[in-house]
């Protein structure tokens, strides 16, 4: 069984600087309007941190879908 994730961008973070939808290998991230990132598909992501590791303004969170966080 594969793991499935969850791609989380906080809008009010995001300065549309593109790096997340340049590093991503699935194209699961891809250029919206304004060149601001959007999300094509959860089902694409590979869980592979990248955008998130790169992200200049922590903007991007990776879960693991179906995986709760304890508050």
């Amino acid at each position: 069984m594969t793991k499935k994730f969850s791609i989380e961008i906080d809008f009010k973070l995001c300065k549309s600087c593109g790096i997340c939808y340049w590093v991503c290998p699935t194209h699961a991230i891809v250029k919206g309007e304004l060149e601001a990132p959007k999300i094509e598909s959860n089902e694409k992501c590979i869980g592979c941190m990248q955008c998130a590791n790169l992200c200049p303004d922590f903007a991007i969170n990776i879960r693991q879908a179906g995986v709760r966080v304890p508050s």
